[in-house]
């Protein structure tokens, strides 16, 4: 879609026209097939590289098409967030050094980026979300400023007809409405790109959705989203949920989510899995397109089939189909969508030969797949693995195998035959999948953000803990260590960039409240069980209205039964309150001038924390 300028579908006659191009190119996808016409040999790889922009203080930077103007590379491009940029990596023939050569391309590039970010202050982090993302950067505000990805906002909007709920439940729990997809731009993966044989490909494209649970179980880096702990691979849950058309209702809601892992094994041949795609979802948006896709055979072209990737492009699978046209010559390829980005290149190219190793390295006997697995174990398997990562115990030949036995009994040495069957020099096979093999007998990035984390949290708030994390998380990535080698961070970790102190760093947000019709004896006896000395009170909108001090309340303990006596009596409702954003200067100057110990701390009427003296 980053190459059409689209347009929200709406009249009939337009969409009746883009229904048309469609067919058409389904017809001429169907005619070079039959016809021998799709490119067989050489197979080739490729990936895409999303990364986040963040500034000194390791929060998102909002410069995505400044740093984008200054590297004036084609290589590059925009992202839905205004805080990310992609990288096109070149293809490379299957054989020989090309994960050497494409992992030298990937860090000749991203040198760029960096030369480039630099000069807007910025660095480039590669991590599947960056843990200091919040609320206030998912804002359509944030969107990069491009019309595709506003039309694409609109027009699922238009079709989902209500707010996006959120709901991940994980350690923590994460419970939010959301007006718009730019959820979306919290997540940045690694997309790898394998091109495949078109007599081999449903065999291929059912061995990689059989394959997705383990391969993903060892590639996890992404526990963490706005601080809460989830999921392993919270990417997963949350791109499900941040572009789904489908509103909430009481019904049961059959139909699949444009963001799936599939229902069944494939069957026929790649045009039925397109079939299947544009009859489940409905195009949300079209472009100008070229002339006839069959005419252009007819007359020796060779056609882009622009429609049918543009809805493909509204379609997301975790292993997609793809088709594309490269040196004159038609091929199809599955792109691996499921693979975050980071925590270092090594690791992601790491990632990459894994997969294609796998899938190249097919053994006969799961030739026919879909006859000797149950899907349902595929799809449990997959999102088992996104929960909990290397502690996922996985179906697999009819057992119960934990994540590391399969690994390094099974997939690891059929990779390493699979890499050695197509002509992979022996030096890059043994490099990568050593990180593999280290990765499952230490921890993998999932493990690491998470131990780090818990323990940061134990002398620091979780603002702070996530700023400190992030930091040496890019500290580490730069020397590219594998995340396999990292030392989790103690309790006591600083790092070695000045961030200064705001509210937000210290601040409580686990808060008891009080409505204000509460009892006051209620309100008395919390404040004693819980040791708390402010006790904030809120409406129903949870806006807040006032504060009780202990010095309020604790002369009324004697009467505190009468039933007249309730929290709105006694609250102070002229109230000094502080944003997240202020400086720790700015709020101890405001309890010392009105002589106060206590900080609300809201964003808008909306209470978000407090800060003391005692914080302080």
């Amino acid at each position: 879609m980053g190459n059409l300028n689209v347009t929200i579908l709406t009249k009939k006659k337009d969409k009746a026209n883009y229904i048309h191009q469609l067919s058409k190119d389904l017809e001429a996808l169907e005619i070079m097939i039959k016809n021998n016409m799709i490119e067989k040999a050489p197979l080739r790889i490729g990936a895409e590289q999303e990364f986040c922009l963040v500034d000194n203080t390791f929060l998102p930077q909002n410069n995505a098409l400044d740093v984008l103007k200054d590297i004036n590379d084609d290589h590059f491009t925009t992202e839905i967030g205004n805080y990310n940029l992609e990288i096109n990596l070149d293809p490379f023939q299957l054989k020989d050094n090309c994960f050497s050569k494409l992992h030298n391309q990937l860090t000749t590039l991203l040198e760029k980026a960096k030369a480039s970010a630099e000069k807007w202050d910025t660095k480039i982090a590669l991590t599947g979300i960056l843990p200091t993302l919040s609320l206030k950067h998912i804002g359509i505000e944030n969107m990069t400023p491009i019309q595709r990805y506003h039309v694409l906002n609109e027009a699922v909007k238009a079709s989902r007809k209500q707010d996006f709920n959120i709901h991940i439940k994980g350690v923590d729990e994460l419970n939010l409405l959301h007006d718009s997809v730019m959820l979306e731009g919290c997540n940045t993966s690694f997309q790898a790109h394998l091109q495949i044989h078109p007599d081999d490909f449903i065999a291929s494209y059912n061995w990689s959705q059989a394959i997705a649970g383990p391969v993903l179980s060892v590639c996890a880096n992404s526990p963490l989203l706005f601080g809460k702990e989830l999921w392993s691979e919270t990417r997963i849950a949350l791109f499900t949920q941040s572009v789904d058309t489908r509103a909430n209702s009481f019904l049961l809601n059959e139909k699949q989510s444009r963001v799936s892992f599939g229902n069944q094994w494939e069957t026929g041949t790649v045009t039925d899995i397109y079939r299947d795609n544009i009859s489940r979802f409905r195009s949300l948006v079209t472009s100008e397109f070229e002339k006839d896709s069959v005419e252009m055979l007819e007359n020796g072209a060779i056609p882009k089939l622009k429609a049918l990737n543009l809805h493909n492009g509204t379609v997301y699978r975790w292993n997609r189909v793809c088709y594309g046209v490269g040196g004159g010559k038609p091929h199809l390829r599955i792109e691996n969508r499921y693979i975050p980005s980071g925590p270092t290149t090594t690791d992601e190219i790491a990632n990459m030969m894994f997969w294609v190793g796998i899938m190249v390295g097919r053994p006969k006997a799961y030739d026919t797949i879909h006859q000797t697995m149950d899907f349902k174990d595929a799809k449990t398997n997959f999102f088992a693995a996104a929960r909990y990562g290397m502690q996922t115990q996985f179906k697999w030949d009819n057992k119960t195998v934990s994540s590391k036995d399969l690994i390094l009994d099974v997939l690891l040495p059929m990779a390493y035959r699979g890499l050695y069957s197509v002509g992979i020099a022996p030096k890059d096979v043994e490099k990568y999948l050593t990180v593999i093999e280290n990765r499952v007998n230490n921890h993998n990035g999932s493990d690491w953000v998470i131990k780090s984390y818990r323990n940061l949290l134990t002398n620091k708030k979780p603002n702070e803990a996530l700023q400190v994390l992030t930091a040496n998380m890019y500290l580490k990535q730069e020397h590219d260590y594998p995340v396999s080698s990292w030392e989790v961070l103690d309790s006591n970790a600083t790092t070695t960039f000045q961030i200064p102190k705001k509210v937000r760093h210290v601040m409580s947000t686990d808060i008891f409240t009080v409505d204000k019709k509460d009892s006051l004896e209620l309100v008395i006896n919390i404040m004693q069980w819980k040791n708390i000395h402010h006790m904030p009170v809120i409406n129903n909108n949870k806006e807040l209205v006032g504060l009780l001090s202990w010095n309020d309340v604790k002369n009324h303990i004697k009467d505190i039964e009468e039933s007249t006596k309730c929290v709105q009596n006694y609250m102070k409702t002229d109230l000094i309150t502080i944003t997240d954003d202020k400086s720790l200067d700015e709020a101890k100057a405001l309890l010392k001038t009105h002589d106060i110990n206590c900080l609300p701390v809201v964003k808008g009427n909306h209470l978000v924390g407090i800060i003391t003296s005692k914080d302080l």
